[in-house]
């Protein structure tokens, strides 16, 4: 259900809005910001159009960039406040309902077990926690399958500037490029190492770690 007054949507269009939405989900999933022309596309947008809104935005105080790079697009403190609050007052107006799977008991992967029913539910807050600083990345490609981590997986993240030596993390290459990868500080660079032999390691000293991960979610 969407909000339709202005009040509630600071005067927004409903593109804007759209666009404002779609730069916070970006940044959330991906760890980086989106270019003008990734943002047209998963909107459905030309260029122009995604630009000239963007520019609106900015007008509003909403969203700032820094010219001359292509991910520097970052939504302002009230824009972050302002979808907060468009997300409380829709979830108001839904009934709550019981989060997560049905856990309903155990199952044997070696010698058999009593079969007992004990129904709960199976959430990813109970394990990993909640908030913002906890988030999902389905990983794309095989340079972590040493690792048992394959294409289609969800790496279970929190949000950390720093990580130790070994640590498996997300981390930002060159101010551009997000990557999965092992940890390691060494001889003054970092090393980012794969789990795959067809892999060479990345050796950076222009490299931010923004999550370490946590967990690993499968669909089989």
């Amino acid at each position: 259900m969407e909000l339709k007054t202005t009040k509630a949507t600071n005067g927004l269009t409903p593109r804007q809005l759209q666009l404002l939405r779609a730069v916070a989900g970006f940044k959330a999933s991906r760890c980086y910001s989106p270019t003008i022309g990734e943002l047209a596309g998963e909107i459905g947008v030309s260029r122009s159009t995604a630009f000239e809104h963007i520019g609106e935005l900015r007008k509003k105080g909403l969203v700032s960039a820094c010219p001359g790079k292509a991910r520097s697009l970052k939504l302002a403190s009230k824009a972050h406040e302002l979808l907060r609050q468009i997300a409380e007052r829709n979830s108001e107006s839904l009934s709550e309902r019981p989060t997560g799977i049905a856990l309903v008991g155990r199952v044997a992967a070696g010698s058999p077990i009593e079969a007992i029913e004990n129904r709960e539910q199976l959430s990813l807050n109970r394990y990993f926690g909640g908030g913002d600083d906890i988030f999902a990345l389905e990983v794309t490609g095989d340079s972590m399958v040493g690792d048992d981590i394959c294409e289609g997986d969800y790496v279970i993240c929190r949000r950390s500037c720093v990580a130790n030596n070994g640590q498996l993390v997300v981390a930002i290459v060159d101010n551009e490029d997000a990557t999965l990868k092992r940890f390691y500080r060494e001889n003054g660079r970092v090393r980012l190492q794969a789990a795959n032999d067809d892999f060479e390691p990345i050796y950076s000293d222009n490299c931010r770690i923004e999550a370490v991960v946590v967990g690993l979610v499968r669909k089989l």
